[in-house]
């Protein structure tokens, strides 16, 4: 190799993250976007929802499609080379809805308590779209 010609490399490390995270942040507001303005506006109203199949199937199983679709692009834009590792891997897919999950949490601290069944389904929505977004992202891969 000359001292004209570059390495090939994928980018560094950091730089990979931020390209997962990035995509991860732009189809979790997208699709948080489209979800709010389709069930929140239309079907929920002011006065939220009255019971708990109403809260499961018009919040949690909504905000499940938008953790998976987030993950999922998160993998995928993720680079071969780091996607190996396991964890940098689970890393670069699942930071943003952690990061949303977290937010969410801190700004509705008082709606959800950690004793409140909603604290726990969301929780539990989290860690299913995570794996979920996951799974797509390898079976996805397999396929080609």
């Amino acid at each position: 190799m000359t001292r004209y010609e570059t390495p090939t490399r994928a980018g560094s490390p950091a730089l990979a993250l931020v390209r997962s995270w990035a995509a991860g942040v732009i189809v979790l507001v997208v699709t948080a976007a489209v979800q709010g303005t389709l069930v929140y506006d239309h079907l929920l109203g002011p006065e939220g929802v009255g019971s708990f199949g109403a809260a499961l199937g018009l919040v949690h199983l909504p905000n499940l499609v938008c953790v998976v679709l987030a993950t999922w692009a998160a993998a995928s834009v993720h680079p071969e080379p780091w996607r190996e590792v396991p964890s940098r891997h689970a890393a670069a897919a699942c930071a943003v809805p952690v990061a949303a999950q977290v937010l969410t949490l801190s700004l509705h601290w008082d709606r959800a308590g950690a004793g409140a069944l909603a604290f726990w389904l969301s929780t539990g929505v989290l860690l299913a779209g995570c794996v979920l977004g996951m799974l797509l992202d390898r079976l996805w891969k397999a396929r080609d």
